[in-house]
């Protein structure tokens, strides 16, 4: 099986990227994401705007994808496609676009769990990057999603800690609106705290049992934070921009930090991937660095482009489940929520 070559067609669109791309076994040959610029207008992903250009972009991101592996479609052993969770009518699109497909190629359909798919980048085959070895811990940190899994292997997950109400990203992202920043927030925050001071404001951490999260209370902190001070100095954030930001990545990965070292101390595994679209901060990726110098962890961080939605992690799990030969019926639903 593993001798003979699978080329499997991943598609994601669970949120505001219309993705596919083209896997032979588990080597990525195109990976294609179209992003929506127009949701930055309004601060946030609109799902109605959001559906309607995955109906547009879907055609044309997955012929592009087709066409830069350098294969036909017939040649297609399977389409791999995200069933949830996300956004429902951004899901339906890329659910009924693949049961169509597959149904014309008389090819087999793999449903897949776009959390799972975050884990699962790390198997893709890259120079240079190693794959976890089972069991290890994942930190799946996103903009909808904020969880630390227990990976025993490939299809065998269990959820440890998840958050409670607001998901990273969300911090970051409203955090950056009351900072008069743009939509997503959560780059300007990193580049602005790569030079600010992280020490200059201090935030309270959220106590929360067990190794779940929660940044509500950090986001109603930081609110009343800039209200007060803005109150007595309107030119507060324009002055200190870069140390706010600074303070709020600190505590925020801190809070990271804190639920890590408790899960590796509660189940002793020192094998630590990351993954969703708020791996790629530079706060997180160094904290993790100093941890294995300090902790004696091994960490995996995937590369940039497989760590935001993409269809290449969707792929890879479609390359998994065609070894099992574990495939979808076509009355297959897509789900806005699903659990790992």
């Amino acid at each position: 099986m593993k001798n003979e070559n699978i080329y499997i067609l991943g598609i994601e669109s669970s949120c505001d990227d219309t993705s596919a791309a083209i896997l032979c076994n588990d080597t990525i040959l195109s990976n294609v994401v179209a992003d929506q610029k127009i949701h930055a207008e309004y601060g946030g992903v609109v799902p109605e705007l959001a559906s309607r250009a995955h109906q547009q972009n879907i055609v044309p991101v997955v012929h592009q994808a087709i066409k830069k592996a350098g294969i036909s479609k017939r040649q297609l052993n399977a389409i791999a496609f995200t069933s949830g969770p996300g956004l429902m009518g951004s899901l339906l699109v890329g659910t009924s676009f693949a049961k169509s497909l597959a149904l014309g190629l008389n090819i087999p359909l793999i449903d897949v769990n776009h959390m799972q798919a975050h884990i699962l980048a790390h198997f893709i085959e890259e120079d240079g990057h190693n794959k976890p070895p089972f069991p290890f811990l994942a930190l799946t940190i996103s903009g909808g999603h904020t969880q630390i899994v227990k990976v025993k292997n490939y299809f065998d997950m269990e959820v440890l800690g998840e958050t409670i109400d607001d998901a990273v990203g969300e911090a970051y992202d409203k955090s950056g609106k009351l900072l008069g920043l743009g939509y997503p927030a959560g780059p300007e925050i990193d580049k602005r705290a790569q030079i600010g001071n992280p020490k200059a404001f201090k935030f309270t951490k959220p106590k929360v049992d067990g190794l779940n999260f929660s940044f509500s209370g950090l986001k109603t902190a930081i609110l009343y934070f800039v209200q007060r001070e803005t109150k007595a100095n309107p030119d507060f954030i324009k002055k200190n921009l870069n140390d706010i930001c600074a303070s709020i990545q600190y505590t925020i990965v801190g809070i990271l930090m804190d639920k890590l070292k408790q899960a590796v101390k509660q189940t002793g595994i020192t094998h630590i991937a990351i993954g969703g679209g708020v791996s790629a901060n530079s706060g997180i990726r160094e904290a993790l660095k100093s941890a294995e110098q300090k902790h004696g962890w091994k960490t995996y961080i995937p590369k940039f482009e497989y760590t935001t939605d993409n269809a290449a992690m969707i792929a890879i799990v479609g390359y998994l489940k065609y070894l099992e030969k574990d495939f979808s019926d076509f009355d297959v639903m897509a789900k806005a929520r699903l659990k790992i």
